[in-house]
């Protein structure tokens, strides 16, 4: 037999992997990118992640990439696809009231937010208490933000995530209304 012979049957012997764990390889090597802070690179691999299998985590993370390069309304877009694959998924929920917080519309963005609190599937539920803080404090709203920074906090602790920015957040703002 040749090389290429041996190599193309070794080839063929081997596992295929599934759709589902394409997407996940692909998306994985997004989320890689994305940290890296190669954006464009990233969403071009959570588009392909979702071609082969669309998942609420790769809407989500695609539309936090966008978010990165000031595109609120992609992301905002991004994540109500994700909505629609997994209303239990709070990601996308948060994410959509941070973004609507960014974009000054903070009204819309407290739904959004406590969609993000009840979601039975979130593992950072910290995330939109502080961003309750963050739309409260912005809208004066000053002790119902202390009480929400307290909650990221304690629940990030709870779950042994080392947040602190939520206790220096409270901090600072008790400090500013002393």
């Amino acid at each position: 037999m040749t090389p290429n012979k041996n190599l193309s049957q070794a080839q063929d012997s081997s596992p295929r992997l599934s759709a589902e764990e394409q997407a996940k390889q692909l998306f994985n090597q997004a989320y890689h990118v994305h940290m890296q802070g190669r954006l464009q690179r990233a969403i071009k691999t959570y588009q392909q992640s979702i071609e082969i299998f669309p998942t609420p985590e790769a809407y989500t993370f695609m539309g936090w990439a966008y978010s990165h390069l000031g595109e609120f309304d992609k992301a905002i877009a991004e994540c109500e696809i994700a909505v629609e694959l997994d209303p239990d998924y709070g990601n996308p929920y948060n994410d959509i009231g941070a973004y609507l917080i960014e974009l000054g519309r903070t009204d819309e963005a407290e739904g959004w937010l406590w969609q993000a609190v009840q979601a039975p599937r979130y593992e950072t539920p910290f995330f939109p208490r502080f961003n309750l803080g963050r739309l409260y404090e912005r809208q004066g709203k000053w002790f119902d933000a202390l009480d929400q920074y307290r909650l990221a906090h304690e629940i990030a602790e709870e779950i042994g995530v080392p947040y602190t920015i939520a206790a220096q957040t409270r901090q600072r703002l008790q400090a500013l209304l002393n």
